[in-house]
């Protein structure tokens, strides 16, 4: 009887995924085990670690918006082992994406119809430099066929996020970003004319900068660039990076003039991930017109089974998000998404009103619908004695599990430093207020415990996780 107790508690002990020995001892790090695990040992191992990341529901720095519901988590698994470029394996998900791409262009009015062209990407970035690429080639085109050289082309941006420094230096094109000024955030129709030249590849409006979560003004700049051709015959097509509002103006703006009803607009770029609300790892890309995608830069594989054409920085890749994304539309309608922004909306302007009373603050971007995207921006006033820096204050709130960006300006304002919290789905009225009493209670912190050492961005943990510059090249890359 004692030896089937003893039994019965040694067995009981190694059910239990803590008693096990594999969790008595540090396992490696950097290389793989000799010996495997049991499966529950694995799994708490690594969600024991995953414990230590930021909890996403008080991450407002981010752009990502995703919302998974019982659903969706059912859809991913189900597509878990879906290739996206393999469409002749699986026709069904290539149908969906089809379909995705279709709803995009009737919401960005496209007049293009069942002859809309466009695809997923992994992301808005890549969707972005694909953009890019069809805007150089096009370009490249038009140049070789007049005999002229086409070997110094570039493309106007406003402040744009990191995506757009890559495809520069990636792809061989001068980058002529529009400086900014403490009086004027975004770019404008005027800044844009000054740098446009017969090189000029693109200009690159945002629908939802990065530093302030602003529209830029697409439509004058669009109207701006029809009179340089009409006085100069400098032709000048606009990619729209919508990277951010693309799955909002919609729904929430409609009569806002940014998208294919502008003609000059020749392509446009969206995160499923972001406000589309999809799972990470998801963009979108449509062009106005299959002229707008020259065939160069369109590759055809047969050795899947079938003969398909592929446009893309990747090759193998998941078809779950774009499922997924499909599964949204459906589910969510053009009312649901609606009511999802507007709700977020409401949640922004409840806060833009509640920081100027708090300290010393400006809000340079109070979640105005017709103006920007569901999110809040301010810096400290001009002249304010603070005796802390906005990092400090981003700093401190993460101590309460808050994620608020900080983050410095781009030239010629890199002294002004801004910040700003996305709205997130999900993040309610009552989180909003729990976010303001500890914004508040920072800083009666910082009055009783004077910062003598403000923060800067060499300092910090908190910056513009979309925005942040990549470092210079410091080293020549060979093959």
């Amino acid at each position: 009887m004692a030896l089937h107790r003893k039994r019965q508690r040694a067995d009981g002990a190694t059910a239990d995924t803590y008693a096990t020995h594999a969790m008595q001892v540090s396992v490696p790090r950097f290389h793989m085990p000799a010996q495997g695990l049991r499966p529950d040992v694995a799994f708490h191992l690594v969600n024991d670690d995953l414990m230590l990341d930021g909890n996403a529901r008080q991450n407002l720095a981010t752009f990502c918006q995703t919302w998974f519901d019982d659903e969706i988590h059912k859809l991913m698994d189900l597509s878990i082992d879906k290739n996206m470029i393999d469409k002749d394996e699986y026709p069904a998900t290539a149908e969906v994406e089809s379909r995705c791409v279709h709803i995009l262009a009737e919401l960005w009015n496209s007049p293009a119809g069942v002859d809309t062209i466009g695809c997923s990407t992994t992301g808005s970035s890549e969707a972005a430099m694909l953009g890019g690429l069809a805007l150089k080639w096009r370009w490249r085109e038009r140049r070789m066929a007049d005999g002229k050289p086409a070997d110094r082309p570039n493309l106007i941006t406003g402040p744009v996020q990191v995506c757009w420094h890559k495809f520069a230096r990636y792809f061989d094109v001068e980058l002529r970003e529009v400086p900014l000024e403490r009086d004027r955030l975004v770019m404008t129709p005027d800044e844009v004319l000054k740098r446009v030249d017969e090189n000029t590849i693109g200009v690159v409006p945002t629908l939802g900068v990065t530093f302030t979560c602003q529209y830029e003004p697409i439509a004058d700049i669009a109207a701006a660039l029809d009179r340089l051709q009409a006085e100069r015959g400098i032709d000048v097509p606009i990619h729209v990076d919508a990277a951010s509002g693309g799955f909002i103006a919609p729904f929430v703006a409609p009569n806002l003039q940014w998208d294919f009803r502008l003609p000059r607009v020749h392509s446009i770029n969206a995160s499923g991930h972001k406000f589309g609300l999809a799972p990470l790892g998801v963009g979108w890309i449509i062009w106005r017109e299959k002229q707008d995608l020259p065939e160069g830069l369109v590759f055809r594989v047969n050795y899947l089974g079938g003969d398909m054409p592929t446009f893309a920085l990747n090759f193998s890749r998941p078809g779950g998000q774009i499922i997924c994304q499909y599964y949204l539309m459906l589910r969510l309608g053009k009312d649901g998404y609606r009511l999802i922004h507007e709700s977020c909306y409401g949640v922004a302007q409840h806060v833009a009103k509640r920081i100027p009373k708090l300290g010393p603050f400006e809000v340079l971007y109070d979640g105005d619908s017709n103006s920007g995207i569901p999110a809040v921006s301010w810096t400290l006033r001009e002249g304010a004695k603070a005796h802390y820096s906005l990092f400090d204050l981003s700093d401190r709130l993460r101590s309460r599990g808050w994620q608020v960006a900080a983050y410095s300006m781009v030239p010629n304002i890199e002294d002004m430093v801004v910040m700003r919290i996305l709205i997130r789905h999900g993040f309610s009225r009552d989180m909003a207020d729990a976010l303001l009493d500890d914004l508040q209670r920072s800083l009666e912190y910082f009055k009783t415990h004077p910062v003598t050492h403000k923060m800067g961005p060499e300092d910090g943990r908190s910056y513009n996780h979309d925005a942040i510059k990549p470092p210079p090249i410091r080293a020549k890359v060979t093959a």
